[in-house]
């Protein structure tokens, strides 16, 4: 079964809790705090993988969960950290954020592009500390620990587009389906009435020392870029494709169609759906060349794109830029043109694949230097927080670190609550409410938690930043 989009819900492991533990040994008197530190959640991993061909394994199971993060223990045991969860998925898979309220896809997270490509689409929670984190000089035996950084589920589009060399594009019952299984190992369905190919098929050519990977999609009519016939569902298939075979049928069909008509209606349709496969490199195929009446219509096809090359170049045909698309009259059931159209396009193909390969390297080059910059991270970036006047003596304070700090505090701990009130005072959160016009008695809201606001850089107290320019 063919299925080449999903809907999955995952949800990485939450963090385990710090450990609020002392020494506890004959001989030892007041051992001091050995609480060991909480494991981290384990992450929720795509994989692409070259194997795999469709999404069909995803069709029914739809929720991934990775395990959490073991609690630390005494004798500064720290957790064990939880186990990833990886989803393998075919070569070409496009991963968007999807609400599932909505039913629309939003932002794009990754495309998985090239075997063994991962990409962590959850992380884990944060384990918490354990006691032993929290010794100071005033403070030798503290009675809490951290909790778990908690993590939420969210659904994800998983889309994937087939990764062939060149693509088979034309209107329906023009031979597509013929060609594929004539110059590969393929064997689609083929009848002589439209759309009898429902799914894409994928076929391997072999020409002399080259090959290539050929794709078959159901066929095009007008109107497809909106929504028409079946090959709507399948032009995403196209996109990843360096070269398009544009078939044209030279019998004219049953309704002895105009050939130009066929082609300029292709054309509109892959330029409605993406401007950019208007201009992708592609091999006018002209099959059913044994059928009566065919030499008159290759002769009118070459002529019309002859004309068209030239009125691109304003009629200089020694420009540089005059290049009419090469054209190959082919018959899928007699063999005739086959092995010319088959050996120019491996070739075509060699080359845009060569020219892609070293575009890759060079931008997997760059994108690894630029993931070692974000990986250090400077610490001003983490700590960074906003405080926001929701009016009516109500602050919201974000940031990345300050929720954390919220999420990981156990509220039923007084010793827990003063330490995060320190902390929060230390990163700078009450002088910027303070600025802000927080005052004594006002809502202060992090995350899902109210507490009423206390600080010493209110009311009758000086401004904070003119205090900080007299300390300085």
């Amino acid at each position: 079964m063919f299925i080449d989009q999903v809907h999955i819900c995952v949800k990485s492991g939450d963090g385990g809790a710090g450990c609020m533990s002392f020494r506890r040994e004959a001989y030892v008197p007041k051992g001091g705090p050995d609480g060991g530190d909480g494991g981290k959640g384990g992450d929720v991993v795509l994989e692409a993988n070259k194997q795999l061909s469709s999404l069909v394994d995803y069709r029914f199971k739809h929720h991934f969960k990775a395990q959490r993060g073991r609690h630390g223990k005494g004798s500064r045991m720290h957790g064990a950290t939880g186990e990833d969860v990886v989803i393998k998925v075919p070569l070409g898979t496009t991963v968007r954020y999807y609400d599932e309220e909505t039913r629309q896809a939003g932002k794009l997270i990754v495309d998985l592009t090239y075997d063994g490509q991962r990409h962590v689409v959850a992380q884990g929670g944060v384990g918490g500390l354990g006691n032993t984190h929290f010794v100071t000089s005033t403070r030798r035996a503290p009675a809490f620990a951290e909790l778990g950084e908690p993590t939420e589920s969210f659904w994800l589009e998983l889309e994937m587009k087939l990764m062939a060399d060149a693509a088979l594009v034309g209107l329906p019952s023009v031979g597509k389906s013929s060609l594929i299984a004539r110059i590969s190992a393929a064997r689609p369905k083929i009848a002589d009435y439209p759309f009898t190919t429902l799914v894409p098929n994928l076929g391997m050519v072999r020409s002399g020392d080259l090959s290539f990977v050929v794709a078959d999609v159901p066929g095009l009519i007008e109107g497809a870029a909106e929504g028409k016939g079946l090959g709507h569902q399948f032009l995403r298939h196209i996109e990843r494709s360096a070269l398009i075979l544009h078939v044209l049928d030279a019998s004219g069909g049953f309704e002895d169609r105009d050939i130009i008509e066929d082609y300029q209606t292709i054309n509109r349709e892959l330029e409605l759906y993406d401007a950019e496969l208007a201009q992708r490199p592609r091999i006018i195929v002209v099959n059913k060349i044994d059928a009566p009446g065919a030499a008159e219509r290759l002769e009118a096809i070459t002529e019309y794109l002859t004309a068209e090359a030239l009125a691109a170049v304003g009629g200089n045909e020694f420009s540089n830029d005059y290049q009419k698309p090469p054209i190959f009259a082919v018959s899928a059931v007699t063999g005739e043109g086959i092995p010319q159209m088959v050996a120019a396009t491996a070739k075509r193909v060699h080359e845009l694949r060569t020219e892609a390969e070293y575009l890759a390297e060079t931008s997997r080059a760059e994108k690894s230097a630029f993931d070692k910059i974000w990986q250090h991270k400077s610490k001003k970036e983490v700590e960074e927080f906003t405080v926001q006047n929701l009016g009516g003596g109500v602050f919201k304070v974000s940031g990345k670190l300050v929720e954390r700090m919220v999420i990981q505090t156990e509220w039923d701990n007084e010793e827990a609550v003063d330490h995060l009130q320190r902390r929060l005072d230390k990163l700078g959160v009450e002088k910027a409410l303070a600025k802000a016009g927080a005052r004594s008695g006002d809502e202060i809201r992090i995350t899902n938690r109210a507490f009423a606001f206390e600080s010493l850089y209110c009311e009758s107290s000086p401004d904070p930043e003119e205090e900080e320019n007299e300390n300085e």
